[in-house]
């Protein structure tokens, strides 16, 4: 474990950060010192397995690297070497708030943008507006395990990636309750594809770099 460094790392760095109740493992890296846009990244459910590790997630790290965005994956509370425990997304929004603020103290005029996977996308969904997020990115939202319908829907662009063979949460119930919100998110349907993406990573990084370039999306993988 590397000392918490003074700036962006250029290479993939793991440090412990000092949260709101315990230490917070992080691993940090950005393409530049000094990143336009800033991301930080959260992981699937503590209890079952999610960590900065999984595979989704640093899939998501590889993709805004790719544009150029600086970016922080890390443990929740209880996770890895993380101290705490597991706080039903509540607490893990307090944990993103200080991850957000040592992004911001490398680059404080930089954009955030906040990512997340299952259980990561209701923390970052939640915090978003609070933490005032530019950019939304969520994959497999969790919304029939947790109360996505009592956050208001954040300000900011919002991009979903779902699954349309979701064998983790109801791919249906995701589309009714993004059909119902305004402005309308962003929705790229990934055919033939369960929760966690398996076989589909790269499809996934495709294309998500390509929406957020602006560019033609490449189509259903």
């Amino acid at each position: 474990m590397d000392a918490l460094p003074a700036a962006w790392p250029l290479t993939p760095t793991k440090f412990l950060l000092d949260g709101p109740t315990a230490a917070l493992e992080c691993i940090a890296t950005s393409p530049g010192e000094h990143p336009a846009r800033i991301a930080v990244i959260c992981h699937p459910h503590s209890l079952h397995g999610g960590s900065l590790d999984n595979k989704v997630v640093v899939m998501l790290e590889r993709s805004l690297r790719e544009l150029g965005i600086g970016c922080i994956r890390f443990n929740f509370r209880g996770v890895g070497a993380s101290g705490g425990s597991y706080d039903h997304g509540l607490g893990e929004g307090e944990d993103l708030a200080a991850v957000v603020a040592l992004a911001r103290r490398w680059s404080p005029s930089a954009e955030l943008v906040l990512a997340g996977f299952s259980f990561g996308t209701f923390v970052s969904a939640r915090m978003a507006d609070t933490l005032d997020a530019k950019l939304l990115i969520s994959v497999a939202p969790a919304v029939t395990r947790f109360d996505f319908a009592g956050i208001a829907r954040p300000r900011c662009r919002w991009v979903v990636l779902q699954g349309e063979s979701d064998e983790v949460v109801d791919p249906a119930q995701v589309f009714a309750y993004l059909a119902q919100l305004q402005p309308a998110v962003e929705l790229l349907r990934f055919a033939d594809t369960g929760h966690f993406f398996h076989g589909k990573l790269v499809q996934l990084r495709e294309r998500l770099v390509a929406v957020l370039r602006g560019e033609p999306d490449p189509g259903p993988a």
